[in-house]
């Protein structure tokens, strides 16, 4: 961690909402006039998408059926703890981009599932924004937690976060289902041994808890919505959280434990901004004062 050269992880698995997050996190961003450096997860993937459908063959030929994005054998991950620690020592580091899609590789020239040249940073960064699969990951190798100031988890339940990654594979990339639920099978070793300790991890946890019945995920016509469901919010270390003042802004929020809140789905966007726009600012503020430089201004109401 640092004062001068921030970091900020949000993590979740595929289908989990991390990217809804990250608008939050870019509003914020924007509205602040914060200028974040983003590291996007895919990008630190050990292979492009036509070498990790060759990856993963050589895997079943080998009789490895559980080959997946979620272990190391498919990512970088000292590269990545290579680029939180050394971000945090200098403010710089290298990055790339994954692109999805026609749309996103356009732009250079390049085919949808591959990688961009890595480039440094600009200096004069207030932070480094990373959203991905492993931003508060942990081995006997590599420790990326370590090196972040604020690590979120985003965590809807299972069925839930099954539900939305069958839907948006099928809809978005033309996966059938039999192909997701083969995809959620292989990753299940990984799932548990890499992805979910992750939120042990984790400062704040968001997790999705839809009330209606999600019983048979592998059926279901509809993603549950917002107005069925509630956020359920943890926060590893309660001090200095004002639970009464979220309270009294969320409607029909209430505490289950301790440090933990619970909020209706619908208002989740408010919120992370009340939440988070308080803790993003502290950060923010601590590096221009190491830096000697002003403090940034008040927070600013939520929306």
């Amino acid at each position: 961690m640092s004062t001068k050269h921030p970091i900020i992880a949000v993590t979740g698995s595929s289908g989990a909402g991390t990217s809804s997050i990250t608008r939050t996190f870019q509003y914020i961003f924007e509205r602040e006039g914060i200028k974040a450096a983003i590291a996007e997860g895919d990008s630190f993937h050990r292979y492009d998408r036509k070498g990790m459908m060759a990856a993963m063959a050589e895997a079943a030929r080998q009789g490895n059926a559980h080959f997946s994005h979620f272990g190391p054998e498919a990512n970088l991950f000292e590269t990545l703890e290579g680029l939180f620690r050394g971000y945090g020592e200098s403010g710089t580091g290298r990055l790339r981009r994954y692109l999805h899609d026609a749309e996103e590789a356009a732009p250079h020239g390049q085919e949808p599932g591959t990688f961009t040249q890595w480039a440094e940073i600009a200096h004069g960064t207030d932070l480094l924004y990373y959203e991905g699969l492993h931003g508060a990951l942990a081995t006997g190798n590599v420790d990326i937690a370590r090196h972040a100031d604020l690590i979120i988890g985003v965590v809807p339940i299972i069925n839930l976060e099954w539900i939305q990654k069958l839907h948006r594979d099928k809809s978005m990339r033309g996966y059938s289902t039999e192909a997701v639920v083969d995809t959620i099978l292989r990753r299940m070793p990984d799932y548990v041994n890499y992805i979910c300790p992750q939120f042990s991890r984790t400062h704040i946890n968001f997790q999705r808890v839809p009330t209606v019945d999600t019983s048979n995920p592998f059926i279901a016509r509809w993603i549950p919505t917002a107005d069925e469901s509630f956020v359920v919010i943890r926060f590893a270390n309660p001090r200095g959280i004002d639970f009464p003042y979220l309270l009294s802004m969320i409607d029909d929020s209430f505490m289950s434990r301790a440090n933990v809140i619970v909020v209706p789905g619908g208002k989740m966007e408010l919120a992370l901004q009340l939440i988070l726009t308080p803790l993003i600012l502290k950060l923010v503020d601590a590096r221009r004062r190491a830096l000697g430089a002003p403090a940034a201004r008040a927070p600013a109401a939520a929306p």
